[in-house]
């Protein structure tokens, strides 16, 4: 009687150690499996919103970098008033035209902010600038903000020189004017023309960039800021008295 109590003791011990049974091992792999997921959907969302956020930065950077290269190049516009008085025979023509065309303006002019990059080059810190909205090339159905430079100031300074875009998908490119004589803002401006503000600059311009929504839902966003004109009248060296 004993021997068998003993064996059946050591029977039922060697089945408590034997390890765990199939069921027991299907509920551990189902529980890792479902854990396994939970943790791999956290981790793709985590990407996701980290890629989102890091596209909404680029986006808010390209704006706010674009607008304050406007604005700094603005803020350097000059015109001169040295110039052949025979038309025939000019060679270099500086201003400021800016014009509106529904909610978008264009803006030619010369300025100071050119930067030579390389080394004995026949260029100096004056150039040819203008800023105006087109058609995107890469995407037909979107518009862009343009920059045109040209490296040396010719007899027409609204054309030549390369293109680039500076700020991709924008809705409207706005500038308005402070004349000091009027202490009004104007949306057009022409240093070329009499009957306009010959020979002369605004002391301020205001800049609105409007563009789809950066997080992508929602109304429309414009960002914008303002600059000054250090010079404000036509260099003009005769008049100076060194």
């Amino acid at each position: 009687m004993s021997t068998h109590r003993t064996a059946y003791r050591s029977t039922r011990r060697r089945h408590q150690l034997s390890g765990m049974t199939l069921i027991e091992i299907m509920a551990a792999m189902a529980i890792l499996a479902i854990i396994s997921s939970l943790l791999y959907s956290a981790f793709v969302q985590t990407a996701r919103n980290k890629q989102r956020i890091e596209s909404e930065l680029d986006r808010y950077h390209e704006i706010y970098s674009g607008i304050e290269r406007i604005a700094q190049e603005l803020s350097m516009g000059y015109t001169s008033a040295h110039r052949n008085p025979n038309e025939a025979l000019r060679t270099v023509i500086t201003g400021l035209v800016a014009k509106e065309s529904g909610s978008n303006t264009r803006i030619d002019f010369t300025s100071f902010s050119h930067r030579r990059l390389y080394r004995n080059s026949h260029e100096s810190d004056q150039n040819e600038l203008s800023y105006f909205v087109t058609t995107d090339p890469k995407k037909p159905g979107q518009m862009v903000l343009a920059r045109r430079e040209q490296r040396r100031i010719d007899d027409d300074f609204r054309k030549g020189g390369q293109t680039q875009i500076l700020i991709e998908n924008v809705r409207a490119f706005e500038l308005s004017f402070l004349d000091p004589l009027t202490t009004e803002w104007a949306d057009s401006w022409d240093t070329t023309q009499t009957a306009m503000q010959p020979n002369r600059l605004p002391t301020q311009a205001k800049i609105l960039v409007t563009v789809p929504n950066v997080a992508g839902r929602g109304p429309d966003q414009t960002f914008g800021t303002r600059t000054s004109f250090p010079i404000t009248y036509a260099v003009n060296f005769a008049a100076y008295k060194l």
